[in-house]
């Protein structure tokens, strides 16, 4: 079976990923294309660089951390930041967090392998309207996409099933 959708390379779909998960990349990358290594998931870009889309999932994950949320769901919140009016923002704000990496003797933000050793880079430019920017759209982005919510155990609002009342709200047997 031969995979025909073709890369502007010329590498198929399958010889693409199958080259990155050989180099153990996190994430490969082509022109206006950006794929898991270890998922089932893939994004096209394009207003902002596929390294910089790369970044940008990494840090929706440590800002708003869940070890049982697939990357899947913060590629999907973050997207909304690939349009011609934010891409500049989001190169610039990237370029801010690599910098920090590389004054810490990293190659880059996604390069870092401690989780704490990136959060202390986000909280020194916590302020700034990049970082509040992204945070705030990720509490939408992220958290109202209705296929996370059983993840969380959220079973979607309950006004059109008659509330709350009768539908759990006095379950709880831990009180």
């Amino acid at each position: 079976m031969t995979d025909t959708l073709a890369s502007p390379r010329g590498l198929s779909r399958r010889q693409l990923l199958s080259l990155g998960a050989a180099a153990g990349a996190a994430f490969v990358t082509g022109p206006g294309f950006l794929a898991g290594s270890g998922a089932a998931w893939a994004i096209e870009v394009a207003h902002v660089a596929p390294k910089t889309m790369a970044t940008l999932v990494q840090m929706a994950r440590d800002i708003y951390p869940h070890d049982h949320v697939a990357d899947e769901f913060y590629v999907r919140a973050v997207k909304g930041y690939d349009t011609a009016e934010t891409a500049a923002m989001v190169e610039t704000g990237i370029a801010g967090l690599d910098a920090a990496a590389r004054g810490k003797g990293h190659a880059d933000y996604v390069s870092i392998g401690w989780e704490r050793d990136r959060v202390e880079i986000l909280r020194a430019m916590e302020e700034s309207p990049f970082f509040q920017t992204v945070r705030g759209g990720l509490v939408t982005g992220l958290y109202n996409q209705k296929a996370i919510w059983p993840l969380f155990g959220y079973e979607g609002e309950s006004f059109s099933k008659g509330g709350y009342i009768d539908r759990g709200f006095d379950d709880i047997n831990w009180l």
